[in-house]
């Protein structure tokens, strides 16, 4: 048996939570100076936090190497289960073409570039971080903003500012479905917090997406459908992940926006249009009714009506809708849950905490049947036979989505391995005992803890594996509830993805402007922070008495 302790560095809680820190930040030197990759950083990361558990904690190699397994293992299933068949039902829906058909249809509601703002790269960049996440929202966006005419910077910018407020419910809520496993605190109620505080970035980042698209007149013109289109966002998220389930939160909350400002542009227009000129990509203001917008090329389905279009366009999304639906009816996630669950004891883990009780975290819960990823699987089924998909393209299609995402996994479950040795050693809750001498004040720190990790790693998910049981333990020892500290993790974390180095990359290489990563991360960080401190003096008051009433 292995008893954790919280000050092994002679005997001191300071110098042990120093020694602790070692593998994280060893791991953000590596990714945000010397600019390593990601896979290649996680890994050093997770031999120093194999080698400060032995040497520093003096946990027994044996037991160091199963929760390395068990952290690797959890990456695979369930956090990657759901990214690589989420990944795969949109490459069918590229390889058959239906990708850019949905594309064609939220471009020809409007011609004007700060709606077509809203519905690309809010609406449906929420709807494809729902299902893709990794990057694969801000690229796609981007790129189809540059198609509609749009400024490649102001494309590029845009689309990483709308990549915030989805991200913590992102790829079927993975970030709060990893936050769950590492903390050992109730799903339900990680969801329900969560829910309650991205809303107040979702209800204001339309509105900063339309200045960047078009400053002050932008905001002058078309306020009123960025309210909407915020106001409707954050409501519908908080109803999905309080009420509904957590999987399906950022689906819901894109396809009821874009219902909503669709519903709005049939009643309101904005006094002017801010269109594309045929012959140039650099959109110029005109009076309404005037504008020429691009001519799109045509289309293979030009055959097809109009309600056929949109419908098998939408086809896949409302497959998940329904199945997602379909498994949370009682009887049949009851049926699920009874004939596709397995709980064991993880091999080769014998833990106790410093007051000598188990830890929950030895015990591995495996859904393999009702679990995100496994549902996410039939529906790509379903999308490949409805779009007549033969099972060896479809199985082509499954395979290069394993190639493209292959450095991912090695990334995803390296880091989910060095976030369990770390937490199962001790190390965590050793770093959560320093910050928590803080005290109360350690509720303006823990938004910045996240929004850090989410800026170096570029992932909510991974920030919430290596920061989760931290945020949860210095809660706790600080008289502070470890469910919203936890979430503060995930909420405000996401505000540090639009300056990520990978997000950078990612959105320039998308808009043809290779090597401006530094242009964009100035135009960006001011309004990063901005959001940052809104979200924190939100936190702050939920853990006063001014808005504790919204902790569940």
């Amino acid at each position: 048996m292995y008893q954790q302790t919280l000050d092994p560095i002679g005997g001191s809680l300071a110098w042990s939570a120093v020694v602790a820190a070692i593998p994280l930040a060893a791991m953000f030197v590596m990714l945000g100076v010397f600019r390593w990759k990601a896979h290649r950083a996680a890994l050093v990361g997770l031999a120093l936090a194999v080698l400060v558990a032995v040497a520093g904690w003096g946990m027994p190699l044996g037991q160091a190497a199963a929760a390395t397994a068990e952290g690797a293992f959890y990456g695979l299933f369930p956090i990657l289960w759901i990214l690589i068949n989420a990944l795969f039902v949109y490459r069918l829906t590229v390889v058959t073409g239906w990708f850019e058909e949905l594309g064609r249809v939220v471009r020809s509601v409007s011609d004007d570039q700060r709606i077509l703002a809203i519905l690309i790269a809010f609406c449906f960049g929420a709807l494809l971080e729902s299902l893709a996440g990794f990057g694969a929202p801000v690229a796609i966006s981007a790129a189809m903003l540059l198609a509609a005419g749009m400024a490649p910077l102001k494309a590029a910018c845009t689309s990483l500012l709308a990549n915030t407020a989805p991200v913590a419910f992102g790829a079927m809520g993975a970030p709060i479905l990893a936050l769950a496993g590492v903390t050992g605190l109730p799903l339900d109620d990680l969801s329900a917090m969560a829910g309650r505080q991205t809303p107040f970035v979702a209800a204001v980042v339309p509105m900063v997406m339309v200045f960047l698209v078009d400053g002050r007149r932008g905001v002058r013109q078309t306020w009123p459908v960025a309210v909407v289109a915020g106001l409707t966002f954050g409501l519908a998220q908080f109803v999905t992940a309080n009420y509904l389930t957590v999987e399906l939160t950022d689906v819901v909350a894109a396809i009821v926006t874009v219902g909503a400002v669709l519903g709005m542009l049939k009643v309101w227009q904005p006094g002017e249009r801010l269109v594309a000129t045929p012959d140039s990509a650099v959109a110029a203001p005109v009076g309404a009714g005037t504008g020429v917008g691009i001519a799109a090329p045509p289309s293979r389905f030009d055959g097809y009506s109009r309600t056929r279009r949109t419908l098998l366009a939408l086809a896949p999304y409302l497959t998940i809708i329904a199945i997602f639906t379909a498994a949370q009816i009682p009887v049949v996630k009851a049926w699920l849950g009874e004939i596709g669950t397995v709980s064991f004891r993880w091999p080769g883990l014998d833990i106790v905490d410093v007051d000598g009780t188990p830890l929950a975290a030895q015990t591995f819960k495996l859904d393999h049947l009702k679990a995100t990823g496994t549902l996410l699987l039939l529906a790509g089924a379903l999308t490949a036979a409805m779009y007549g998909i033969g099972v060896r393209r479809a199985v082509r299609a499954y395979v290069d989505t394993l190639v493209q995402l292959r450095w991912t996994v090695v990334t995803v479950t390296s880091v989910l391995a060095l976030a369990f040795v770390m937490n199962l050693s001790g190390q965590t809750a050793g770093l959560g005992m320093a910050l928590a001498s803080a005290g109360g004040v350690f509720a303006l720190v823990s938004p910045l803890i996240g929004w850090i990790g989410v800026a170096v790693t570029g992932s909510d998910t991974s920030s919430n594996s290596l920061f989760g049981v931290m945020q949860a333990t210095a809660a706790q020892q600080a008289g502070l509830d470890p469910v919203l500290m936890a979430s503060a993790n995930s909420s405000a974390g996401v505000l540090g993805k639009m300056l990520s180095p990978q997000n950078l990359s990612v959105a320039v290489a998308a808009v043809g402007l290779a090597g401006a990563e530094g242009v964009v991360l100035r135009r960006l960080i001011g309004w990063s922070l901005g959001l940052l401190v809104f979200l924190t003096v939100v936190i702050y008051l939920q853990s006063t008495p001014v808005l504790d009433w919204m902790v569940p």
